[in-house]
């Protein structure tokens, strides 16, 4: 089937891995593609772990008119920042989760499409706030804050994810999806991943899931690559993108190919 839809992760994908703030967008080659597909009628469709409004600038800087899938899967949004898919946690979990974070002394999360706040001020949190465009909130109860809950997290290190990891799912199971990052364990509702998002966005645009290719990088997007016609792994992906993916990149640059060859068969 000829491709109609490509979907693309952010951070690690369109945007190498540890590119300083002042140069985090996309190439002018890639910049290009994106918009080569775009011109020839091909849905270009932003998947992120960024909040909307981090996830909206870079359609714009494309130039993109489709919906965008933010954090990891919990929300869709059409470029107004209207949701047409969203899903919450259940209070209680992330109650639990808040008050295991506070038994470990740990910094934690509570977020939803257009709220972050946080129980302390770390590294982490100033810098999802950045890549996400938003002014984290502070305060020592994030969960009275009134936020109704996509997700929330437990801020520690490399060394104590895979810890926190096994005792939210020791104590949650098939309640929650969990994901690793660098410095914080998030928990998300079961449903609340890319690979879903993804599938309702193309029912909604009557796209079949063999005319997409998925590009991502991470454990985040093994869902979307599993789940798209085509998944393409970048070169530096971990074990759980590549496992998904149909294919990896042999080295981060070819992205830009993979794009314009699209762009040409179309």
């Amino acid at each position: 089937m000829a491709v109609k839809l490509v979907a693309l992760d952010i951070d690690g994908t369109i945007i190498p891995p540890n590119t300083p703030p002042e140069l985090a967008y996309p190439t002018p080659r890639l910049t290009h593609a994106v918009r080569a597909l775009n011109e020839r009628g091909i849905a270009v469709v932003l998947a992120s772990g960024r909040m909307f409004p981090g996830t909206a600038e870079i359609a714009r800087h494309f130039g993109l008119s489709t919906p965008v899938i933010c954090q990891q899967g919990c929300s869709v949004h059409l470029p107004d920042g209207t949701m047409t898919h969203q899903f919450a946690i259940e209070r209680a979990i992330a109650l639990d989760i808040c008050a295991h974070a506070r038994t470990l002394d740990r910094p934690y999360e509570w977020f939803n499409p257009v709220r972050y706040i946080v129980s302390r001020e770390t590294d982490a949190s100033r810098e999802y706030g950045r890549v996400s465009g938003i002014v984290p909130e502070y305060r020592t109860d994030p969960e009275n804050s009134g936020a109704t809950p996509t997700g929330v997290g437990i801020i520690s290190s490399h060394a104590e994810a895979n810890a926190i990891h096994r005792q939210l799912v020791a104590a949650h199971g098939d309640a929650v999806h969990v994901l690793d990052f660098p410095e914080v364990t998030v928990a998300v509702a079961p449903e609340a991943n890319k690979g879903h998002a993804l599938s309702l966005l193309c029912d909604d645009l009557g796209i079949d899931r063999h005319q997409v290719v998925a590009i991502g990088d991470s454990v985040n997007d093994a869902s979307m690559l599993a789940w798209a016609g085509r998944g393409v792994a970048m070169a530096h992906s971990d074990r759980y993108a590549r496992d998904a993916a149909n294919e990896v990149l042999h080295a981060d640059s070819e992205l830009a190919d993979v794009l314009e060859a699209i762009a040409r068969a179309r």
